[in-house]
């Protein structure tokens, strides 16, 4: 599937900040979870991750889950009789081919957000020209 795994500390940030956007909800949500419950926050981490994994994203309108396997998980609402065409395909090549167009849509709807947010943020930016003798502040 060409995955690569990048590890990232504080001392060898390796990622774009995802990480730690990721850690500080996850830690929203256990805290929601465990606020009542603090003795037995290890049976909460089920679910945790089943709400984290279906939540949609903002960018794709998908969850992690549905861009990672190509279906949502299981859960009540599956009990509901979907549409023929939403089942996944059985052979496993097709399968493939279906999660990889699905994961480069997924790419480019995140790189058309990106380059919307960094519009955004680049219209309050102003150009600042240094020329040699100026006095500058560093921190």
């Amino acid at each position: 599937m060409g995955t690569k795994l990048k590890y990232s500390t504080t001392c060898h940030p390796q990622t774009d900040g995802q990480t730690e956007v990721t850690n500080r909800t996850l830690g929203t949500i256990l805290r929601v979870l465990v606020k009542t419950n603090v003795k037995a926050w290890d049976l909460l981490l089920p679910h945790a991750e089943f709400a984290y994994n279906t939540a949609p994203s903002k960018t794709t309108s998908l969850s992690p889950f549905k861009v990672m396997f190509g279906v949502d998980p299981l859960s009540p609402l599956d009990l509901v009789p979907r549409e023929m065409n939403e089942k996944p395909n059985v052979d496993v090549s097709r399968r493939v081919e279906e999660i990889q167009r699905l994961h480069e849509m997924v790419k480019s709807m995140i790189e058309k957000a990106n380059a919307s947010y960094q519009v955004q943020a680049r219209k309050h930016k102003k150009k600042v020209v240094f020329h040699p003798g100026d006095l500058v502040w560093f921190t």
